[in-house]
């Protein structure tokens, strides 16, 4: 049913099914809000396997499927913890006519191809931290990442003398190719503040709150680092890193 005014917001946040479970591609949940939002479709559930868009990485895509309907996800979004499923209902034209019932049950179905790139690439971003300390970059400070496929990259704030960074370069290439080559379990743990600073080597970023139970991903043994993102299995999954 199309709307002309957006819905009040539903009330508590949207789980997070991939939160958990960093490899799910499928789920099921309920429609509590079909809607126009600036001349796009939002799709609202109470849960989601959809991967929203931030951290530096893209959102997932795919297909959200009840009785017949089926409504392609073509970008996804969290607004105060509220999931915002955006795309078209497959032959409906424009607007939001659909056959989704607030209340009513429903199939998701993430890309898996982009899923995978994705999660590579965060991984990378994240391999690359553990690289730069095992090479003697420890004093660097990482900044912005970006883990889009167009470009993915990590800023690090910091010096390295000019007649050093060829080297370097090389170095960190060594390293990325030997950890891969060994492979090594990710995984993840959500822990209060205190214990969460132990997993991530004694320290955690100034923005961690200190009464949250921030998520933290660790890559076999090496200290982890809070994340929200996707990731792949294991470390050799990543393939490779130039």
């Amino acid at each position: 049913m199309a709307t002309e005014a957006a819905p009040a917001r539903p009330a508590g946040p949207t789980r997070l099914v991939y939160f958990d479970d960093m490899w799910a591609l499928r789920s099921a949940a309920t429609v509590l809000a079909v809607q126009e939002e600036g001349g796009r479709v939002a799709v609202v559930l109470d849960a989601t396997v959809f991967y929203p868009q931030g951290g530096g990485q893209p959102a997932d895509t795919g297909a959200i499927s009840a009785a017949g309907t089926r409504f392609l996800v073509e970008d996804v979004r969290a607004k105060d913890g509220v999931v915002f499923h955006y795309g078209r209902f497959e032959g409906a034209g424009e607007g939001c006519r659909h056959g989704f019932k607030e209340g009513g049950c429903v199939s998701l179905e993430v890309d898996a191809e982009r899923r995978s790139l994705n999660s590579r690439l965060n991984s990378a971003g994240h391999l690359l931290d553990i690289c730069v300390s095992n090479v003697g970059l420890s004093h660097l400070e990482p900044g912005k990442g970006y883990h889009f496929p167009d470009g993915p990259f990590v800023e690090y704030k910091g010096v390295i003398p000019p007649e050093q960074i060829q080297d370097k370069k090389n170095e960190l290439e060594r390293e990325a190719k030997r950890l891969i080559s060994e492979g090594a379990k990710i995984e993840k743990e959500s822990e209060y503040v205190e214990e969460a600073a132990k997993l991530c080597g004694g320290s955690l970023p100034s923005y961690i709150s200190k009464d949250s139970t921030p998520r933290i991903v660790k890559f076999g043994e090496y200290p982890g680092g809070p994340c929200g993102g996707t990731h792949v299995a294991d470390v050799s999954i990543i393939n490779s890193l130039k």
